[in-house]
Formats: structure tokens, C-alpha cells, sequence
């Protein structure tokens, strides 16, 4: 009997859930995860059935200095928050799914014009294409920043259940790239050349995740502390590196014990507002804005002065 690949997936799953990590199953670990990664991946390019994004209502143009994304579930805030930040009129009412399509607004800030996107709520399966949820992450991928909006009343659920989603379509929030080069060669067999101490990964299992992808002859340059799942990550090379914000909506709702429980449990929580009462709305533009890491330049002409109403806008990188 032939497996599917959702069998062949859960087999992997259970396989790695049983297997103790020590130093002589590290490479049997790296080389299952690699096989689950390619199955992973099979399994999006079937239901998803080929790019990421795209789609009527889906097709944002970039504009402006930088662009954020609105993600989060649906009537958690979103379209109310983006017509703060833009005074975009997104359509508003308190049932889900509001939001249908992706709608673009620009932050006027401090001189930069931040392009803010407000995406329809994300559901469990999104990764997978469930709930437009194709279109919706395949826009999110192409932003600098992901604000994730949660709602005070099931932030931890909600949070939990986002990242998931992200990651599974292969976004990845707050990492730099790993400093990993692959170079394919015709003969030598695997050749490792370590810039930095590895202590999360050996030689052995570097060789297992590349013979999984049958790269036998390759030279492979690290320059940081990798892990093996970020190998497979450099190995697939169809991850995105994105910035994060984390907000909680509706806090002038929510009673000071819920509000402890949060704060308590979800220390990734950045900023609290109420996209409804407008508070702490100054605060998070500021905040966005600081992390895009974005600063002004104030230009002065040859022999003339300073402009100091429309400075240049660029990225501190």
C-alpha cells in the first residue's frame, strides 16, 4: 500500500517525537527533519498548487519608504487599526471576515511614508491554504515588517497559533539569515569549512540533511552557530527574514486581572493599545518606525540650505 504523503508526514513526526537526542542520533534526527522539510514541502506546492501569492485583491504594489503588515485573526482590530494609522477607510464591523482583500494605507510619520497593509484574519491551516490563506501570507512575505495584532481576550491562543502558521509558510521573524554558503562541485565528496565554533550541530549530521538532498559533492562554508534546522532552511532556500511587532488590541476592554495574565504569559507583547479609543496610537508609530530601523536624512544642497520639511528616508542597514 502506497502512503500518502500527510501518512508519510505524521510517520516522520512520530519517529522524531520517540527519538532521544544525544550525540548518536543527532544525525539521524537532522537527516528525518530533512525528509520531513521535502515532504512539507510537497505538500504546500500540492494544495497550493504553485507561487505564494497572488490573486484578485492580492496584488499590492510596494510604496512608500518601507511596508508593514497587518497580521492577525479575524475581528481582532486590524481594519480599525490601519484606518488609525493611515486614515485608510477600511471597512469596519464587528463579525468575521470583514476584510476580503488587501488593503493598503501610508503611514505619514516623522517624514517616511510606512505602506501598511491590512490583510484578511488568518485561521488554523493558513500555511496550508485554507482560508485565502495562500494570498494572505504570500503578501506578508513581501513586507518589512509583520505587526502581529492579537485580542486581549485570547492573545495566547491566537499568538501561538500565528507563529505557527508564519513558519510553516516559511516566514522567519527576528533571525538574521544563517552566513551559510553551499557551493555545488562535480567530485570531491562533502567538503566543511566552520568559521565559528558549531555547538548545535556536527559534521555528521551536516553530511546527513545535504545527502538527503542529494548534495554529495558541495562545498559548504558556515560563518554562524547554526542549528540543523536552520541548514535545512538555507538547503530549501525559500525562507524570508522578516522584523516583528507584537501588539495587544482592546486592553481598555479587558479587566486588570486578564491584562496581568497576559502581560505574565506573552512577554513578547510590545506595545498595548485599543485601535478603537485611538490609545497609544502615537507611541506605535513611533514604534514601527524604529523598527524598520529607518532614520531621516536632511539634505543640504551645494552652497544652499538645509532641507529640513522633506528629509531622505533610508533603511539603517
Amino acid at each position: 500500500m502506497v502512503s500518502t504523503t500527510a501518512e508519510k508526514i505524521k510517520e516522520i513526526e512520530d519517529e522524531l517525537k520517540i527519538t532521544k537526542h544525544n550525540k548518536a542520533t543527532n544525525s539521524h534526527i537532522g537527516r528525518l527533519k530533512a525528509k520531513l522539510a521535502k515532504l512539507k514541502r510537497e505538500q504546500q506546492e500540492q494544495i497550493l498548487g504553485g507561487k505564494s501569492g497572488g490573486g484578485k485583491g492580492y496584488d499590492v504594489k510596494k510604496s512608500g519608504d518601507s511596508t508593514a503588515a497587518l497580521i492577525g485573526l479575524p475581528s481582532v482590530g486590524k481594519s480599525t487599526l490601519l484606518n488609525r494609522l493611515t486614515n485608510q477607510d477600511s471597512e469596519v464591523g464587528a463579525y468575521a471576515f470583514t476584510t476580503l482583500e488587501a488593503i493598503p494605507g501610508i503611514l505619514d510619520h516623522n517624514g517616511a511614508k510606512i505602506q501598511v497593509i491590512d490583510l484578511p484574519g488568518i485561521i488554523s491551516g493558513a500555511s496550508k491554504g485554507k482560508g485565502r490563506g495562500k494570498q494572505v501570507l504570500g503578501v506578508a512575505r513581501s513586507a518589512d515588517l509583520i505587526l502581529i495584532v492579537l485580542d486581549v481576550f485570547d492573545a495566547i491562543n491566537q499568538y501561538n497559533m500565528i507563529l505557527h502558521e508564519l513558519y510553516h509558510f516559511g516566514i522567519r521573524l527576528d533571525q538574521k539569515k544563517p552566513d551559510v554558503v553551499i557551493k555545488k562541485t562535480n567530485r570531491g565528496g562533502i567538503g566543511i569549512a566552520t568559521l565559528h565554533n558549531l555547538t548545535k550541530i556536527d559534521e555528521k549530521t551536516i553530511k546527513a540533511i545535504l545527502g538527503e538532498y542529494r548534495l554529495i559533492n558541495a562545498d559548504v562554508t558556515i560563518r554562524s552557530d547554526i542549528d540543523a534546522d536552520q541548514l535545512i532552511d538555507i538547503v530549501e532556500g525559500n525562507r524570508v527574514y522578516l522584523k516583528s511587532l507584537v501588539v495587544l488590541n482592546k486592553v481598555d476592554l479587558a479587566p486588570p486581572e486578564l491584562l496581568e495574565k497576559v502581560r505574565s504569559e506573552l512577554p513578547q507583547i510590545e506595545l498595548e493599545i485599543s485601535a478603537g479609543t485611538g490609545y497609544n496610537m502615537e507611541k506605535l508609530k513611533d514604534v514601527i518606525m524604529d523598527r524598520l530601523d529607518l532614520i531621516r536624512v536632511y539634505m543640504r544642497p551645494h552652497g544652499g540650505e538645509t532641507d529640513w520639511n522633506e528629509p531622505l528616508i533610508v533603511r539603517n542597514e
